[in-house]
């Protein structure tokens, strides 16, 4: 076959960013074609060569009250996208996560050209909430990319084909102690307890959370002497980010990646992990990323009262946290929506900032999660590499 590999990828999420990223330079090393990416993606897969129809930052919203409001700009950039796709012809559509939009787009897509080769990367949580995701999927998708070990059969059975390829979180490599050392250093921490705070990469997810986060480091100075606090922020809401922790007790240095490229924050954020006793964080990857990195964390979460209500009704799952899913036990503390209470949640992280013992066990749990993701066997990114180039050889 003559000519470039044509590829559209849509992608409205950082997560989703982080993953189409390392699939782009897989995807590159693999093909015996030149490659040509457009449609929706963060920095990341933009530094990667996907050339943007707009910025992605526009759909990182979450929850059913939070899109309401936007519900016509979405509904828009729906159809720009669907267009593009029509205009193009690529040979495959690939969406990665944010189903919310992606899968509008493929479903759209698919009804204008009945011949579109569909690919979507992170099978819906259909073993969590709302099960029949993945026969209305199969209507519009050929093929799934499976980020979690037992999601194939889901997928498989409502009639699409799927791969299990593992999670690209694995791939990256730990900072060594002197660059945890050096950040230290850099921040005037030294030695004394670090503790890594994550709010969220949406701007809904900060407001909801920065009071609770406070409160919590109001709770947990007392115990914790000596205790600084580290907030890697997210580009696209860096400014919100050091906005509100600028109101948070103790000593906060907001890691701002405003001025680095993609590679670099990313790198100093990871860093910034390795270099933690503990971590804060809001639900998502983010979990992975913090165990990768060996961190010990505790998850905390709240979402709009109307999302809560209509979700609750919904959800099958026991957990939110990704570890604690793999695993089937509940080994990273989680504190969600109601259960979120401040001096419950500094309760949670006060051992794991002092007793290393604490720390290692969830570490051992950890590692657990992540072999089962893929760390040890071929990198996942080259997994769904190959995955990918297989669905489109198929046909």
């Amino acid at each position: 076959m003559s000519g470039p590999l044509r590829l559209v990828m849509v992608s409205g999420e950082p997560s989703g960013d982080r993953l189409g990223a390392p699939l782009i330079r897989a995807l590159r090393a693999a093909a015996v074609r030149e490659i040509e990416i457009t449609g929706i993606g963060g920095e990341l897969m933009q530094a990667e060569g996907l050339i943007p129809l707009f910025d992605a930052d526009e759909l990182a919203i979450m929850g059913i009250a939070e899109i309401a409001p936007k519900i016509f700009s979405l509904l828009a950039r729906i159809r720009q996208t669907v267009g593009h796709v029509a205009a193009v012809r690529p040979d495959a559509l690939i969406t990665i996560d944010s189903p919310g939009f992606g899968l509008r787009v493929a479903a759209r897509a698919r009804a204008v050209r009945r011949d579109l080769r569909t690919i979507h990367y992170v099978a819906p949580s259909v073993w969590a909430w709302r099960p029949g995701r993945a026969a209305h999927m199969a209507r519009f998708v050929d093929h799934v990319l499976a980020l979690l070990p037992f999601e194939p059969p889901y997928m498989i059975a409502a009639g699409m084909t799927c791969d299990f390829v593992g999670h690209p979180v694995v791939e990256h490599a730990v900072p060594g102690a002197a660059a945890a050392g050096a950040l230290r250093a850099e921040l005037g921490i030294g030695a004394r307890p670090m503790l890594v705070v994550l709010p969220g990469s949406r701007g809904g997810e900060i407001s909801r959370l920065s009071a609770p986060f406070a409160q919590t480091l109001a709770h947990l100075g007392p115990r914790v002497p000596g205790l600084a606090v580290v907030v890697p922020a997210s580009r696209n809401v860096a400014a919100a980010t050091a906005a509100a922790a600028a109101s948070w007790p103790g000593e906060v240095h907001v890691l701002d990646p405003r001025a680095m490229t993609p590679a670099a924050a990313e790198a100093r954020k990871f860093t910034a992990f390795a270099a933690a006793d503990a971590a804060l964080a809001a639900s998502g990857t983010v979990a992975l990323e913090l165990a990768a990195m060996g961190a010990a964390q505790v998850t905390a979460y709240r979402v709009n009262a109307l999302t809560a209500m209509i979700v609750k009704r919904l959800v099958l799952a026991k957990h939110v946290n990704l570890v604690n899913i793999l695993l089937g036990a509940r080994i990273v503390p989680e504190f969600v929506q109601d259960a979120l209470v401040p001096a419950e949640v500094a309760e949670a992280l006060a051992p794991l900032l002092s007793d290393p013992g604490a720390r290692a066990a969830q570490h051992a749990a950890a590692d657990r999660a992540l072999t089962l993701l893929g760390r040890g066997g071929e990198a996942p990114s080259a997994r769904a590499a190959a995955s990918v180039l297989a669905a489109l050889a198929r046909g």
